[in-house]
């Protein structure tokens, strides 16, 4: 990096609130959650592998992602109650009572940075950062997930040949996310902007697609 940066902050920055929940959205944070939650409910089968992904958005690739792999543990990361009601109205569709608690999906509803932090070396295998908030200001390049110290802290916590993949449809988060990775070497990074095969859709990507941004995909190869 060409400047000094700041330390990512220890406070979580944006809204965890949105529009008014519906009773079955309230029914889910008060009943359901509990039910899901990391870490106080384990998964209910010994992961071959440990997937974590930050800001899950509309749950739409967590869910997909964690429903093709039964064999591994999923941890899905956002403190947006709107967002954390998407992924558990997916788990727990509207009509069924008593629904499931999956075997492999748990959700974490607080700041993914201390969670990072609290992982083993090399216990992750996985890390996903999909479409995160830009904070186009450049006051605020501290509050970005990609950030220079929490890339080596996602390098210590992923395993070697472990992924960590981001994608982002803004081009100062593009411009960034290049400028913070050239100046690392802990991961091999694959930079596409075709939609790499393997990678589930999310709205926010068909989002920005419709209204003419190009998406940018990282793959980080942990070296």
């Amino acid at each position: 990096m060409t400047t000094t940066l700041k330390p990512p902050p220890d406070r979580l920055y944006g809204r965890s609130k949105g529009k008014k929940l519906r009773a079955r959205q309230e029914w889910l944070l008060a009943e359901f959650l509990p039910q899901v939650s990391w870490p106080e409910i384990p998964f209910g089968n010994a992961p071959r592998e440990l997937w974590l992904e930050v800001g899950f958005g509309g749950g739409e690739h967590a869910f997909e992602l964690a429903g093709q792999n039964s064999d591994v543990g999923y941890i899905a990361a956002e403190v947006f109650e709107n967002g954390i009601c998407s992924l558990l109205s997916k788990i727990a569709p509207d009509g069924v009572e008593a629904p499931a608690v999956p075997a492999n999906l748990r959700l974490y509803t607080d700041d993914a940075r201390p969670l990072l932090k609290s992982f083993a070396e090399g216990a992750l295998s996985r890390l996903f950062l999909m479409f995160p908030d830009p904070w186009p200001k450049a006051r605020h390049t501290k509050r970005r997930f990609v950030h220079p110290e929490i890339v080596a802290e996602a390098a210590r916590a992923i395993r070697t040949g472990g992924q960590w993949r981001i994608a982002s449809d803004d081009p100062t988060y593009q411009d960034w996310t290049d400028e913070v990775l050239t100046g690392q070497n802990f991961f091999d990074v694959k930079r596409e902007t075709e939609h790499p095969e393997g990678w589930p859709h999310t709205r926010y990507e068909a989002k920005a697609i419709a209204a003419g941004r190009v998406p940018v995909y990282w793959t980080l190869t942990r070296r």
